[in-house]
């Protein structure tokens, strides 16, 4: 079995507030092969996206170690992260926010390609290369000269994209790229990025809350509560066997096209744990239906359930033992 593209161990992030230490990010582990679509999914605030800026350094982490290609890139100076940017890229949620208003489509797209010196400011080869950026994300040559405000989300976010493949990466952390699309430009933006990803060999990790979106395009899914990793499965598992109380919650919330549909809404009380110097045990807690007195004392860990199904939950753990 080859080598994953990146590894993710134990990372933390931790934000210092006026009350405590925010745990944004509270010790988690993945792996991720060439290729392939890793799902990240929790509520708002979980701590999904500052994964991904902790993974291409756009935020320090507070502990644990990232590896890509089998570098350890926490020890990479400035110069080499330069390098590195080249290979890992990023597409932001907010299509309009994520590009500046003062650059034309041409002059964003080009944009990387001159800080990295791929091809010079006035060269010839540019306008070539941008219009072949351009063509490859289904904007109209005609728009070269056209400016964000001017566009509708669809266009400006292949704009994005555009960007983010100027430099050919290898890797690219999607940050919730379509949730602020209308429904009939996110299936466009979805699919495009699925035959790009299958012509150019890339590896996304893609943020959402939209588990319908996150059950199109991702091999794996990991779900995440307050900071941690509360189950992980292969996309097609996670929907036929659900395991954990938060996300057979998660997917009962989706809604069903038929009126006749039996499926069961499972509605989730008590207050959320507040993420500011978290006390031991599990953060669901005081929301799950099957809480044990444990629950409060213990913290469950990510435990091995199936072929590459994953779960940290006592209840499945005790199930397991019987």
């Amino acid at each position: 079995m080859a080598e994953a593209l990146l590894k993710v161990k134990g990372i933390k992030k931790y934000f210092k507030t006026p009350k405590g230490m925010l745990h944004a990010v509270d010790g988690v582990d993945f792996d991720m092969e060439k290729g392939e679509t890793l799902g990240l999914v929790g509520e708002s605030g979980c701590g999904k996206s500052t994964i991904g800026r902790v993974i291409l350094r756009l935020l320090e982490p507070t502990e644990g170690e990232i590896y890509f290609e089998g570098q350890n890139i926490n020890e990479f100076n400035k110069k080499q992260m330069t390098k590195l940017r080249r290979d890992m890229q990023i597409i932001f949620q907010d299509p309009f926010s994520s590009l500046n208003p003062r650059l034309s489509v041409s002059e964003i797209i080009a944009e990387p390609l001159i800080i990295h010196n791929i091809v010079g400011k006035k060269n010839s080869e540019l306008e070539k290369e941008v219009l072949r950026l351009m063509d490859l994300v289904g904007l109209a040559k005609r728009l070269m000269n056209s400016y964000p405000h001017e566009l509708d989300g669809g266009r400006r976010q292949r704009i994005g994209i555009a960007r983010a493949l100027a430099l050919k990466p290898k890797f690219i952390v999607c940050d919730e790229p379509v949730s602020a699309l209308d429904v009939s430009i996110q299936a466009q933006i979805l699919n495009l990025m699925q035959d790009l990803q299958e012509d150019l060999d890339l590896t996304y990790l893609f943020i959402t809350h939209d588990l319908s979106v996150v059950k199109h395009i991702s091999d794996n899914i990991a779900v995440m509560y307050l900071g941690k990793v509360v189950e992980k499965a292969p996309a097609d598992e996670l929907f036929k066997n659900s395991l954990h109380p938060y996300t057979q919650a998660l997917l009962s919330a989706i809604p069903v096209p038929s009126i006749k549909s039996k499926r069961e809404h499972i509605i989730l009380k008590g207050e959320i744990t507040s993420p500011i110097d978290p006390k031991p045990g599990c953060r669901f807690a005081a929301r799950c239906n099957y809480v044990m007195d444990r629950c409060f004392d213990e913290e469950p860990k990510l435990m091995a359930v199936g072929s590459g199904h994953q779960v940290a939950c006592f209840l499945v753990e005790e199930n397991t033992d019987n």
